[in-house]
C-alpha cells in the first residue's frame, strides 16, 4: 500500500472512525484532492456524502455542498459536529436562518473555522450568497442531489440549472455531482449543463442485493389495506414505511392503520413544520413503526433499519421508486419492496400532467411508461430495474431476491417472434417508439402507421394473432438482452444494436414468461367498509353468556355492556390484551377498561384450548370519515350547543346526528345532552323512561315508543337512549 493511500485512510480513522472506505469513495475522494472533476453514481447508503466530507476537511478552503434539501442539511452538519469537538467545522446557510444565524455563519467561514458549508440552490442564486462566497476562499463545489439538474430526473428543480454560471462567477475550482439515481439520459444532461462533459465518472453498481422486490394486485381499497395491515402484523415492532401520492390518503391510510392498532403516523408537506419534525422524531426514535408518508418523507433522515417499504401508489418514475425503495435495509440486512400496482393509478398520473407543458408531458409520460412496465412484467424485477440505470445484470444472481423470480411464471417459446421484433426495428431505422413497433406487428392501421406508410414495411401484420401484452413482454426482452436500445436524445425511439443484428443472423433459443395484465379497479369512495364477518359461532355463544352474566351483576341490560357487532368481531379477530380489545369496534379504551376483563379472560382461554391461530389482519376497521364528525360534536356539546343547529352546520339530518351520538356512546365515550332533553321531557318523565330502558332486554327503540302508547317521539326517546347509554355504561 503506498504511503499516499496509507495518509487517506489514516484520516478516515482520525475524523470518522472508519477502517477502509466503501467501493469508489476512495478514488472518488484522491480525484477531488487532486482538483479533477468528477460525477459520481452511487446508490442509497453505498456513502456518497463521505466523497466530499473528507477532502472538504483536508484541503484548504470550504467547500461549498449545494442541496436541495433542508432536513438533510441539518443532519449531515450535526452528524459531522458529531465526529469532532468544533460545531463551527460545518455550517448550512438557507431561508430556515434568521438574520443573526446567518451572520454567524459568515464569521465562522469568513474566519476559516467552517470547513464544510451548506448552501440550498436557492439561497446561492442571491446576489448577497455569490458576493459573500466571492470573498472567501472555496476548496470545491460538490453538486448534491444532481438529479434535480435534469427534466428527465424524479426530482427536477428549475434553480439548479443556473448553478454553473453562478459557480463560474464565484471561483474556477473542482467540481463534484453526486447522485443516487441517474440513468443514461440524466447522466447525460447533467454533464452537460454542468460543463462537465470531460468529468472522470466514477459509477457504482445499482444493485441493492438485499432488498426482495415484489408487485402485488392493489385491489378495492379495503382489500389493499387488509393486505397492508397482514405485512405489518407479520412485522412487528419493525420500521416500516407507506408511500401514497396524496396528502388526503396518507392521513386516510394513517387513521385507519391507528384504528386498526397499528402505531402509525402521517407524514407530508401539508402538516406545520412542528407536526412533521414531532412525527419523524417518532418515526426515529420508534415511538411509532409505520410512517405514511407522500415523497416529502425520507428525503432527509438515515435510519438504517427499515424493514419494509410499501407503496399504496404507484410512483411517478422508476427513479422515484429506486430512492423510495432504497431507504429500506440500509444497515446491509433484508428489506421488503412491496408495490401496489393498479392500472387505473396509471392513468390518473398521465391525467395529473394535462396542465403541463408539452415538453414536460411527453418526459412525464415516458417516465410513467417505464414504471408500468416495470410493474408489469414477468421477467426479474432485478435485472429491469438495473438495465433502466444502464446497469447490464444476469438474472441468475438474483437470489430469487424478487417475485417474479421466487415464483416464476409459465415459459412461452418466442425465438421467432423475438426475431420479428428486431426485424421491425431494423425496418422503421430507429425513428419510432415502442406503440408504433406494436402497431406495426400487429397490422393495426393508425395514423402515424399511415403517414410513415409503414402498412407497406414486410413486418407489418406479421404478428397480427398475438395480444399488444405480448409484443410489449417480446420488446422488453430484446430490451433487456440489449438487442434493442432507447435514443438517449430522443427517450423511446428505439434502434437495432449490432447485438440485435447478430441475433437476425444467427437466432438462439429464447423463452419467455408473458407480462402480467391487471385489473383496473375504479376509485370507490367507501363510507365504509364493507367486509363480511366470518365469526366463530361457538365462541360467540360464550360471549354472550358472559355478556348476562356481566349485565346481571351490574343491574343493566346486555346490550348496554356490549352490542352484538362488537361481540361478532371478538369471536372473529380474537383480541387478547386490552389495547386489541379497545381496538373492536363499540369498545373504546373507557368500555375496555370498565368490562373488558372477564372477555379478554375468555377468548385468551378458548383461543389456548383450540389452538386458534388468531388472524389479525381479518377485519379492518373503518374510520369512515367519523373523526372529524366525531370531535365537533363532542366539542359542541361541551358548549351545550343546540342540537338542531348543530345539524345544521353540520349538514345532516337529525337521524343522522342520533347514529353519530350512537356510535360515540356505544364506543365508551361519556357526553352530557342532558341540557337538550330537559327542554323536551321533564325530570320525573326522564326517570320513568331510564326504568324502563334498564329492565328492557332488547335495545330497541320501536319497543319503547309502544311501551309509552305513542306519547314520546322516536326522536325523544332515541336521545334519552343515548344519555341512558352513557351514564350507565361509560
Amino acid at each position: 500500500m503506498s504511503s499516499e493511500a496509507l495518509d487517506l485512510r489514516e484520516k478516515l480513522r482520525e475524523f470518522f472512525g472508519f477502517d477502509n472506505f466503501k467501493g469508489n469513495q476512495e478514488k472518488v475522494i484522491r480525484s477531488i484532492m487532486n482538483n479533477e472533476d468528477c460525477f459520481v453514481i452511487m446508490p442509497t447508503g453505498a456513502g456518497k456524502s463521505m466523497c466530499y466530507q473528507l477532502p472538504a476537511l483536508l484541503k484548504e478552503g470550504t467547500a461549498i455542498i449545494i442541496s436541495p434539501l433542508i432536513a438533510l442539511m441539518k443532519n449531515q452538519v450535526d452528524l459531522i459536529r458529531g465526529f469532532g469537538d468544533n460545531n463551527s467545522v460545518a455550517h448550512f446557510l438557507n431561508s430556515s436562518l434568521s438574520k443573526t444565524d446567518a451572520l454567524k455563519v459568515k464569521n465562522d467561514v469568513v474566519t476559516g473555522k467552517t470547513k464544510l458549508l451548506y448552501v440550498a440552490p436557492e439561497t446561492l442564486k442571491k446576489d448577497e450568497t455569490t458576493d459573500f462566497l466571492k470573498s472567501i476562499k472555496v476548496s470545491f463545489v460538490a453538486v448534491d442531489e444532481a438529479h434535480c439538474i435534469s427534466e428527465w430526473g424524479h426530482d427536477f428543480r428549475p434553480e439548479y440549472r443556473r448553478i454553473k454560471q453562478i459557480i463560474k462567477a464565484i471561483d474556477d475550482v473542482p467540481m463534484m455531482a453526486l447522485t443516487a439515481t441517474a440513468t443514461p439520459k440524466v447522466q447525460s444532461d447533467i454533464q452537460k449543463n454542468l460543463g462537465m462533459t470531460d468529468a472522470i465518472v466514477y459509477k457504482s453498481s445499482f444493485n441493492r442485493s438485499n432488498l426482495y422486490y415484489e408487485v402485488r394486485e392493489k385491489g378495492k381499497k379495503d382489500v389493499t389495506l387488509k393486505n397492508i395491515l397482514s405485512i405489518i402484523n407479520a412485522r412487528k415492532g419493525k420500521s416500516i414505511i407507506i408511500y401514497c401520492l396524496s396528502r388526503k390518503k396518507v392521513e386516510e391510510v394513517s387513521s385507519i392503520l391507528s384504528a386498526n392498532g397499528i402505531k402509525s403516523l402521517p407524514y407530508h408537506a401539508g402538516l406545520d413544520a412542528k407536526t412533521r419534525v414531532f412525527n419523524q422524531d417518532a418515526f426515529l426514535k420508534e415511538d411509532v413503526n409505520v410512517i405514511v408518508a407522500t415523497i416529502a418523507f425520507g428525503m432527509g433522515i438515515d435510519k438504517p433499519d427499515i424493514r419494509c417499504v410499501i407503496h399504496y401508489d404507484v410512483p411517478k418514475s422508476l427513479e422515484g421508486y429506486y430512492q423510495e425503495t432504497g431507504r429500506s435495509g440500509r444497515d446491509g440486512k433484508d428489506g421488503d419492496c412491496i408495490l401496489f400496482y393498479n392500472p387505473n393509478d396509471i392513468e390518473k398520473l398521465e391525467k395529473f400532467m394535462k396542465d403541463k407543458s408539452v415538453a414536460e408531458r411527453e418526459i412525464g409520460s415516458q417516465l410513467i411508461f417505464e414504471m408500468s412496465c416495470f410493474a408489469e412484467s414477468s421477467q426479474c424485477r432485478r435485472k429491469i430495474l438495473l438495465h433502466y440505470f444502464g446497469e447490464n445484470f444476469d438474472d441468475e444472481n438474483c437470489n430469487k431476491m424478487c417475485d417474479n423470480c421466487r415464483h416464476p411464471k409459465t415459459m412461452h417459446e418466442v425465438t421467432q417472434e423475438l426475431s420479428d421484433v428486431l426485424e421491425a426495428v431494423k425496418e422503421t431505422a430507429g425513428k419510432v417508439n415502442q406503440e408504433h413497433i406494436i402497431d406495426l406487428l400487429r397490422g393495426e392501421k393508425s395514423d402515424d402507421i399511415k403517414a410513415y406508410r409503414h402498412d407497406q414495411l414486410e413486418t407489418f401484420g406479421i404478428g397480427s394473432e398475438k395480444n399488444e401484452n405480448f409484443w410489449k413482454s417480446v420488446i422488453k426482452l430484446a430490451l433487456l438482452e440489449n438487442y434493442i436500445q432507447k435514443n438517449i436524445e430522443n427517450y423511446g425511439l428505439l434502434s437495432i444494436t449490432s447485438k440485435g443484428e447478430a441475433f437476425i443472423k444467427h437466432p438462439k433459443t429464447y423463452k419467455l414468461a408473458i407480462d402480467q395484465e391487471f385489473e383496473k379497479v375504479s376509485d370507490e369512495d367507501y363510507e365504509q367498509f364493507q367486509i363480511e364477518n366470518v365469526y366463530d359461532e361457538a365462541l360467540f355463544a360464550q360471549l354472550k353468556e358472559l355478556q348476562k352474566q356481566v349485565a346481571k351483576a351490574e343491574n343493566l341490560p346486555p346490550y348496554v355492556i356490549f352490542q352484538e357487532p362488537s361481540l361478532e368481531e371478538m369471536a372473529t379477530k380474537y383480541p387478547i390484551t386490552l389495547e386489541e380489545f379497545e381496538n373492536i369496534q363499540g369498545v373504546g379504551k373507557n368500555k375496555a377498561k370498565k368490562f373488558g376483563e372477564p372477555f379478554i379472560a375468555l377468548i385468551a382461554n378458548y383461543v389456548e384450548e383450540n389452538e386458534i391461530e388468531r388472524p389479525q389482519d381479518m377485519v379492518l376497521k373503518s374510520v369512515a370519515n367519523r373523526s372529524g364528525k366525531k370531535i365537533q360534536i363532542i366539542q359542541n356539546i361541551d358548549k351545550k350547543a343546540d342540537l338542531e343547529d348543530l345539524c345544521v352546520s353540520l349538514n345532516i339530518s337529525f337521524d343522522e346526528l342520533l347514529d353519530e351520538l350512537e356510535n360515540i356512546v356505544y364506543s365508551g365515550t361519556k357526553i352530557n345532552i342532558k341540557y337538550f332533553i330537559d327542554q323536551l321531557i321533564d325530570e320525573a318523565t326522564q326517570s320513568e323512561i331510564y326504568e324502563h330502558f334498564r329492565s328492557s332486554q332488547v335495545d330497541d327503540i320501536d319497543a319503547a315508543v309502544k311501551a309509552f302508547d305513542g306519547e314520546f317521539t322516536h326522536e325523544e326517546l332515541g336521545l334519552l337512549r343515548i344519555q341512558f347509554i352513557s351514564d350507565v355504561a361509560n
